[in-house]
């Protein structure tokens, strides 16, 4: 008998459902990822995954790209979100996220180009210390 998976900071398939411990399945592919809803646990959309971003030399999601607020692409904000704090509603076909539409108003944001600045790790830890994430060094 195989033993049972030990948890980390990133979680990993458990081995009879093929989901992550935080519901995710174990592969994606991120072209179905971008686009698709982010809300919050009342059912309220906040916004939509704009990107996955990757970190190649560590193999791991530095963050998912969320963008909120703005019209029509003016004034939108782009925040960084640990993939970890997501998870997928398929009755709703949405990412859910434990937070407010205020909390969400108070998290990191900037450009794309700066979430990217400095390999995105400044704006990982950011993230990842907002939302109290464990995250991965």
């Amino acid at each position: 008998m195989k033993p049972e998976p030990t948890t980390t900071a990133t979680p990993g398939p458990t081995p009879t459902t093929g989901r992550t411990l935080s519901g995710h399945t174990s592969a994606i592919r991120a072209a179905k990822v971008i686009g698709t809803d982010v809300r919050n646990r009342k059912g309220e959309k906040l916004g939509d995954v704009k990107d996955v971003v990757l970190d190649k030399l560590s193999n791991n999601i530095l963050f998912v790209v969320v963008s909120f607020g703005g019209f029509l692409g003016i004034a939108e904000k782009f925040h960084p979100i640990p993939w970890s704090t997501l998870d997928y509603d398929e009755e709703a076909g949405a990412y859910v996220i434990d937070a407010t539409r205020q909390q969400l108003e108070a998290a990191p944001s900037d450009s794309m180009s700066e979430l990217l600045r400095d390999n995105g790790v400044h704006y990982r830890d950011r993230s990842f210390q907002h939302y109290q994430s464990p995250g991965y060094r």
